[in-house]
């Protein structure tokens, strides 16, 4: 009895019977197809492979694998490989369980149902490859001020390829991506070319790769270091410099390698030795201003690709001088222009009256001769007009 149930089981793996193939089926069995459905599972978790036949009369399901291997026949297992597990057999379902895929697992399976004739349906299974975390790399040393520096990402082992993306502090910059095979999965590879200033000393340039495996994208980062000359300001750091006051100026600069120290100078020399001046690293301390501390001071500061200079000229105020100041110069200067300004309109007024009225008395005057025969009666008329302007004069007095 028992040689006889390996030889059916032995005929039913080769498709020849089923485990009882001698029984009648019922109706419709000799008609159905198995049911499967794809699968997809990522690169090292399980993948759950499920075969399903609504008629049954105890005939043997059975998978395979794409390399048509035996997986399971009803619930014996054929193929021994520890990934793969039972879940459920029964006349109407036989599911398995492949722990661990891998990418050389995807493929078409087979569910097969021992009918005469034998009975198959196939599911695929995909597996998608998790691509590995982004690697970037750079230039091996610091970059020089105005060099032209490459920037490149590569992204391994995903299935499908995946998307590389590039920030620069947190903004999206455009790179070139490449995808290769590589085996089973596939290799993104992204370049990013930029000419370096100063301002992209520090600058955070973030690879990004996206993939449908992962929840959150992966990203690494790289912080770009440039090298370039200092630039050197100074600032003040109290109000108006006046006498007996306290004062100070503070050389600002910046610069990579970090420009250390800085040389203050007054007028093209050293700086006076007195007790009321302390130089403290980048800051020039006045403990008390005088007269004799007017003049241009400089600071100086260099590291190995150059060096920067600022000046600033130091005037120092009397106090009383400071408080008679009072109004404002601006407001006065405006204040002398307008009285400019209306004297000039008046003046050109004056000219225009006067020339008018002196128009209307040569006319006058000319008046009677116009009618005159000749010159010496024109004259004679004229004073004689005058003669008689000067009679109503009187009349009038």
């Amino acid at each position: 009895m028992m040689l006889r149930r390996h030889l059916l089981f032995l005929l039913s793996g080769l498709g020849i019977f089923g485990v009882e193939g001698t029984k009648s089926k019922p109706r419709g069995a000799h008609g159905q197809f198995p049911i499967t459905q794809n699968v997809t599972a990522l690169e090292g978790s399980a993948a759950n492979m499920t075969c399903r036949v609504e008629f049954n009369d105890n005939t043997s399901l059975q998978w395979s694998n794409p390399a048509q291997q035996t997986l399971f026949f009803g619930d014996k297992k054929a193929l021994r490989d520890n990934r793969i597990e039972l879940l459920r057999a029964s006349r109407q379902e036989l599911s398995i369980r492949i722990n661990d895929v891998g990418l050389s697992d995807e493929g078409q399976y087979t569910c097969s149902l021992f009918t005469m004739p034998v009975r198959t349906t196939k599911a695929f299974l995909a597996v998608l490859g998790v691509p590995r975390r982004p690697v970037i790399t750079g230039p091996a040393a610091p970059a020089l001020e105005g060099q032209a520096v490459a920037l490149a990402c590569a992204s391994a082992g995903g299935k499908p390829a995946a998307r590389i993306r590039w920030f620069r502090n947190g903004q999206e910059v455009q790179g070139t991506t490449e995808v290769s095979p590589s085996g089973k999965s596939w290799t993104a590879r992204s370049s990013l070319r930029l000419r370096v200033d100063r301002g992209d000393d520090g600058a955070a340039y973030t690879c990004l790769a996206e993939h449908v495996s992962l929840a959150e994208p992966y990203a690494t980062t790289e912080v770009l270091e440039v090298h370039y000359a200092p630039n050197v300001k100074i600032v003040p750091l109290a109000g108006v410099p006046q006498e007996g006051h306290y004062f100070k100026l503070e050389c600002v600069s910046r610069g990579n390698p970090v420009p250390e120290p800085v040389v203050w100078s007054k007028d093209g020399g050293e700086l006076p030795d007195a007790e009321r001046l302390i130089v403290e690293g980048r800051e020039l301390t006045f403990t008390a201003l005088n007269k004799t501390d007017n003049g241009t001071y400089r600071c100086e500061a260099s590291n190995h690709l150059g060096a920067g200079v600022a000046d600033y000229p130091l005037f120092v105020y009397d106090p009383n001088a400071v408080g008679q100041q009072g109004p404002d110069h601006a407001l006065i200067g405006g204040v002398v222009a307008v009285v400019v300004f209306v004297t000039l309109c008046l003046i050109i007024l004056l000219g225009r009256y006067l020339a008018r009225h002196k128009g209307a008395y040569l006319t006058h005057e000319a008046k009677g001769s116009e009618d005159a025969p000749d010159a010496d009666t024109a004259i004679i008329n004229a004073e004689g007009n005058h003669m008689h302007a000067e009679e109503k004069k009187e009349y009038f007095i």
